[in-house]
């Protein structure tokens, strides 16, 4: 009996595989976990041969048909419909290769979403393909990547101890190739795959350092002879709460030097809400210094080889692992670090939550918040720059 619409529908995985036949070679292969995949047998020079249709419910019973119709007038024309189509996905696979590299698809997916993005979160997008996937596979066609191709360059990031930074990298690359299939330029993901054959996070735990800590690392820091322009931003990240890329990426006309107040627009926050950083004595002092030394660039931190561009992401911690405290803490790990000092001293922790950027989900609040706790974030910050400056217990 040829099969019907209801008879698909109700197919239930049983212990082993099973075939429901519809006639003319068609049918409807059930497997145990309840997957139903279209199937054709058919002879073709002597020889029995299968032909894959596709998944129920995404083919109807109607599209296999027809499937099967053209299957049949290929057979009764004298071709082999299995190599037919082989040679139409061959073909596809030919002309999507020639012309898209991946380093070409990656830039122009990066193109269409950085307008939604703070300026800082698609620089580090950017910078990271630019560093740690353009040079292995950006010449490589994109439909032609294979996953293991794509894993041992994510592996090499991992390497490198940057666990966090390989799985967000995976998950970019995962939506270059989302966006290449649905442009017509590749036909398979293998990012979301590669996600159990990582060393991958449960969840991201930056390391930090408790208050004991922190003098014997100032004493390392301060005695480091490499770029003084790092070290200072080390320090002024420590002091105020900042993240890593809303620090690099600062320009000199966001600080007001005679309000002590550095205005961080939303277009470089991460929850894109303009941020004000109340500035210590300590902090006024380290960016006095930097200003002597960058002050001639709009940005606060230039890159060494190219001052219109912020320095690394790497630069910061990079300091923190030649002066032997490396997996010890990052600069991420500075803000784990205040929050509890700040919590442990009964500091008010709306503002300290309002310190680090943390959003307030009720709009309104969050942006009275912003101006209501600002002198209490005052003074709150000058106790912990006294404090990690070992000038008060």
């Amino acid at each position: 009996m040829m099969l019907n619409a209801r008879k698909v529908e109700a197919a239930k995985g049983k212990e082993k595989s099973y075939k429901l036949a519809d006639g003319g070679g068609l049918y409807l292969q059930v497997e145990p976990n309840g997957s139903r995949y279209w199937r054709m047998k058919y002879r073709y020079a002597g020889k029995e041969k299968r032909l894959a249709f596709g998944v129920y419910p995404a083919v109807s019973l109607a599209d296999a048909r027809q499937k099967r119709d053209d299957a049949k007038k290929l057979l009764a024309a004298g071709d082999d419909p299995g190599e037919i189509k082989k040679a139409k996905k061959q073909a596809l696979t030919a002309a999507i290769e020639i012309i898209n590299p991946f380093r070409e698809v990656a830039l122009e997916w990066h193109k269409i979403k950085s307008p939604k993005w703070s300026e800082g979160y698609a620089s580090d997008i950017l910078e990271a393909f630019e560093k740690d996937i353009f040079p292995h596979i950006g010449h490589r066609p994109i439909a032609d990547i294979k996953p293991l191709e794509l894993l041992e360059v994510l592996r090499l990031i991992e390497a490198r101890g940057a666990m966090e930074k390989a799985k967000k990298v995976r998950q970019r690359c995962g939506e270059v190739f989302r966006y290449a299939i649905v442009t017509g330029r590749a036909i398979y993901n293998p990012a979301p795959d590669l996600a159990s054959a990582m060393q991958g996070h449960e969840a991201v735990h930056y390391p930090f350092l408790k208050a004991t800590e922190l003098p014997e690392f100032f004493t390392a820091l301060n005695g480091y002879t490499g770029s003084p322009i790092v070290v200072l931003g080390a320090h002024l990240l420590i002091l105020t709460g900042l993240r890593t890329g809303e620090l690099r990426a600062a320009e000199w006309r966001e600080v007001d030097f005679d309000n002590a107040v550095w205005e961080i627009p939303k277009e470089r926050m991460k929850m894109r809400r303009a941020h004000l950083v109340p500035l210590s004595e300590q902090a006024i002092a380290y960016l006095q210094k930097l200003k002597e030394l960058t002050g001639n660039y709009p940005l606060m931190f230039p890159g060494r080889n190219d001052p219109s561009k912020c320095m690394s992401e790497a630069s910061i911690n990079q300091v923190f692992k030649r002066i032997g405290y490396a997996g010890r803490v990052t600069g991420h790990g500075f803000r784990h670090t205040m929050s509890t000092i700040l919590h442990e001293k009964g500091f008010n922790s709306a503002w300290i939550e309002t310190q680090l950027a943390h959003l307030d989900k009720n709009s309104i609040r969050g942006i009275y918040n912003h101006a209501q706790y600002l002198d209490g974030r005052r003074e709150m910050m000058q106790w912990y720059s006294n404090f990690v400056n070992g000038k008060e217990a």
